[in-house]
């Protein structure tokens, strides 16, 4: 009989976590055929397209889930992740990471738009697009991340439209910047500015971790010193300041788990960013 009873309880904790795993799926996938394109994945977790941008989740749990359909005449595969960002202080900058796909990382254009990058038009919504052997889509809706991507090596199989029409309908966009604001010096300007105020807000986020016992001393001085130097090549690059030097003081300072030092570099450019912050720099 204890038997039976365990074995039951069993299996409707499985119904349960089955249901609420189907209403989670549902909620953020379309998980049926998508006019010529079928459903190929029953849809599930997946990792969040966020993480590039070295997106603070230790305080906050994102839902992101994937699923794919294919085109069975054209053989185009393509692949849907749909994010629901949930954190706090960072919704602010949501956004700016979705972009962060979507900019360089050489030093000699660091953090500019890339050549392919394009912000387009379809219907009455503005969807983040690149494309370099297929394409992706990405937009947000409010909290929302949605990210459509495609092969297409040879450039001759017709765009998924369908799939990314459907997903607008579903979470229609929220990004208001047309292509020509997108693309403008200011803009390029406005959002590297904004980078390096991320970078100094991550630290500032990660110290915060350390008291609230969350993270460990070294774990918090290594993403310090990974985000100053983000911060001083940036620097260096648009406000002249050299990097060199204080690359390696922070770096021999992370050998030596000498947090004071790190800590205390810490402060002066935050010193220093706020009282340069407003200056001009050109791309």
């Amino acid at each position: 009989m204890k038997q039976i009873i365990l074995l039951t309880t069993i299996s409707f904790l499985w119904i349960f976590q089955e249901i609420a795993f189907t209403q989670n799926v549902n909620e953020y996938l379309i998980t049926k055929d998508i006019g010529s394109y079928s459903k190929i994945t029953r849809g599930g977790a997946t990792g969040s397209i966020l993480t590039g941008a070295d997106h603070f989740a230790i305080d906050h749990s994102d839902t992101a889930l994937g699923i794919a359909h294919v085109n069975d005449a054209t053989k185009m595969w393509v692949d849907v992740q749909v994010t629901q960002h949930i954190g706090v202080d960072s919704d602010k900058w949501l956004l700016h990471e979705v972009e962060d796909n979507y900019r360089d990382e050489e030093y000699e254009t660091l953090g500019q738009l890339i050549d392919c990058a394009v912000m387009r038009r379809i219907d009455n919504n503005r969807v983040l697009w690149i494309g370099i052997g297929g394409g992706t889509f990405r937009w947000i809706r409010n909290n929302i991340v949605v990210s459509i991507s495609y092969t297409d090596l040879q450039g001759t199989k017709p765009e998924p439209i369908e799939v990314v029409k459907a997903y607008l309908a579903k979470f229609p966009s929220t990004i208001t910047a047309i292509d020509a604001e997108f693309k403008s010096k200011a803009y390029n300007i406005k959002w590297i500015k904004e980078e390096m105020e991320r970078r100094l807000w991550l630290c500032d986020k990660w110290s915060m971790q350390l008291q609230l016992g969350k993270v460990s001393q070294q774990d918090m001085l290594e993403a310090l010193v990974k985000h100053m130097k983000v911060f001083l090549n940036y620097r260096q690059r648009y406000y002249g300041v050299k990097a060199a030097d204080e690359i390696n003081a922070i770096s021999t300072a992370l050998q030596a788990n000498d947090g004071t030092t790190i800590k205390n570099k810490l402060s002066i450019y935050k010193s220093w960013w706020i009282a340069n912050k407003e200056k001009s720099i050109s791309i």
